[in-house]
This record gives C-alpha cells, structure tokens and sequence, in this order.
C-alpha cells in the first residue's frame, strides 16, 4: 500500500480535521509546519473568500495543506416561504443576543461549482470531501491538477464507495468524534459505529490508505489506530482546545468540563446529526420539536451562533466536541502535536 505521508507531501501521519466555521489559519499552518497535514473547512465560503483562505494560509506557510467541502447530498432545501416561519421558531435566541430574526436571503450555501472553481485556483495539496462520493469528473480535475482527494466515511459500505469512486485515501470516522456525522448512504442515525469496531474492517474492505479519526487524543489513540490498521490519525477535539483554533474561551472551557457520557448527538443546531455538548440552545430547540431542514436551520442558528461567539455567551453556540474532549489537555498546536507523534509506530 502506498505510504500515506509519500502520498500527501507529509513527514507525520497526523492529519488535523477540518472545522466548518472553527478552522483558522493559524492551526492548519501550524500542523502543516510541524509536519502534518493542516485542514481548513470552507463550509459556507463562497469562491471569494476560498481564494482569500488560501492567500492567508500561504502567506503563513509553505507547507502542504487541505481543504474541505461539504458534497451536496441533493436534500438540501432553498429559501422559501417556509423560511419565515422558521426564523419566528428561534426568535427567542434572536432576541437573547439583541438582533432581529434575519430576512430570508437570496440562498443559504454557495453553488459546488462556485466553491471548486476558487479551490482549483487556489489548488491546495488536498481535497477532503464529507457527505459523499465526489463525482467522477471532480476527481479527475483533481488528479489532473496533482490534487489528491480524500473522502470520508462511517460505515464500511461508505469506505467501498469511496474507493470505487477513486479516490487516493479514506477517513473512517467513528461515531465518537466531534462535529458532523458525515453519512452518506444511510440515515446517520443508523450509521452510528464506534472507531474500535469501525477501523479495523475498513482497512480490510479498501487498499486505499484509511485515516483513523474518532477519539483520539493522545498517543495511546493513535497507537491504537496503528494497531487496527490506520495509515494515519485524524485528530479534531484535541486541537480545537488549542490557542490556535478559532474556538472561544467558553467552546475550550466546555471542551475540558464536558465528560464522554455527557456529549449529545443533535439536529438542533444544524438539521443534520452532529457530535457536541448540550446547551441552553440544544435543549430548548429539541423540546420545540420544531427544526428546520439542512441548511435553513444552520444558516438560521448561525445567525445568533456568530454574535454569540463574538460575546462568549456558550450557552447560544455550537460546542462541537467528541467522547474524548476530557483528553483535550494541552494549550498550543505544537504541544499537541507531539504528543500525538509519540504514539507513531517508528515504521508505519
């Protein structure tokens, strides 16, 4: 099997996960400057602002780094009439942070097409892709442009898919970790395997290079990984703790007081299934049982999400984190890393 690190331009098999509205510039360079492979979620960026992520992070380093969109899954709705009534169901977080609910807008995502024409100008060293196969045609641009594509899965068949869809590796991502479940072919909720069970048979199933991401923190994790068959960990909560991250004091604050039991999986914030730990927001929206479809609830919750970030008023925002956030010790990116390379077999 090809050598992961060979593949991607990397002296460490330590890939940080991309962060849809938490990534920053100064993480992904600081991973890729140690060695790893930085990530940088562009959810939400329209083609301006991809091309503007990738002059900041070059303007950082030369190293290779990825970036990360979001696949359409072809359920995702447009602003509609709908809409409206909508925003009245968040009112009260609307008015928690003093804005008035928001005006339905011409679209809530910018078009794939948009996204991938900036990306191949920008051309990073890799594509990671969620939500799905990537396309024949976007694979081959890629390829064509020396950009390799990694796709991510949760369940076994997703892997398989992946591969016959040819791209070069693939993240098999357990129900522990942060964040989105990134399903694709079942219900999330029926796709929900741990990385202990899920690791091992995706390395069997695929001879692409599998990247193991799911509760790992330290080096006991990722020599775990090793041991049941990674090429390589991804790693999300332990870095999102840093002073690097785009995380706030009260994300970081709930990262290190919320334990493995306590995190919850929810559609409130978002209208997809996603990893974090429960809130004034995630609970009061559940018992509405009023959420909007994907993406009307995340653009919608994103509105009061950004100002509430903006105040650290963490009961109004995403804490995204995984099952192992009580891991997530140490204060700087370079400290994380280390400690992660210490748990690399000598020859993987």
């Amino acid at each position: 099997m090809t050598d992961l690190r060979e593949l991607l331009g990397i002296r460490h098999p330590i890939v940080l996960a991309p962060f849809g509205g938490l990534s920053s510039p100064a993480l992904t360079a600081a991973v890729s400057d140690a060695g790893g492979l930085g990530s940088y979620g562009l959810y939400g960026y329209d083609g301006q602002r991809i091309r503007e992520t990738a002059a900041a992070l070059r303007r950082r380093t030369d190293a290779p780094f990825a970036f990360n969109i979001w696949l359409p899954t072809g359920d995702e709705v447009a602003p509609g009439a709908e809409h409206e009534g909508h925003a009245r169901t968040l009112e009260p977080f609307f008015a928690a942070v003093g804005i008035e609910p928001p005006a339905r807008p011409e679209q809530y995502l910018p078009s794939l097409d948009e996204q991938l024409d900036a990306i191949w100008d920008a051309s990073p060293a890799v594509l990671s892709v969620v939500f799905g196969v990537p396309g024949a045609d976007l694979v081959d641009e890629a390829h064509r442009r020396g950009i390799r594509v990694v796709g991510t899965a949760t369940t076994v068949a997703e892997a398989v898919a992946l591969q016959d869809g040819g791209v070069d590796a693939v993240v098999a991502t357990g129900s522990e970790a942060a964040g989105h479940r990134v399903s694709f072919l079942r219900p999330a909720e029926e796709s929900l395997v741990g990385l202990f069970s899920l690791l091992p048979q995706v390395a069997d199933a695929v001879d692409v290079p599998v990247i193991a991401a799911g509760g790992i923190a330290d080096r006991r994790g990722v020599a775990a990984a090793f041991a049941l068959g990674a090429s390589a960990v991804q790693v999300g909560t332990a870095f999102l703790a840093t002073a690097e991250s785009a995380a706030n004091d009260a994300h970081r604050a709930a990262i290190r007081s919320t334990a493995a039991d306590e995190s919850v999986l929810t559609r409130a914030m978002s209208g997809r299934l996603s990893r974090g730990a429960p809130n004034r927001a995630v609970r009061e929206i559940e018992a509405s049982g009023a959420i909007a479809p994907f993406p009307a609830q995340n653009w919608l919750t994103g509105r009061f999400r950004a100002v509430a970030g903006q105040r650290g008023m963490g009961e109004l925002q995403s804490l995204w984190l995984g099952q192992s956030a009580p891991l997530a010790t140490r204060e700087s990116a370079d400290e994380v890393f280390a400690e992660l390379t210490q748990g690399v077999p000598v020859s993987p």
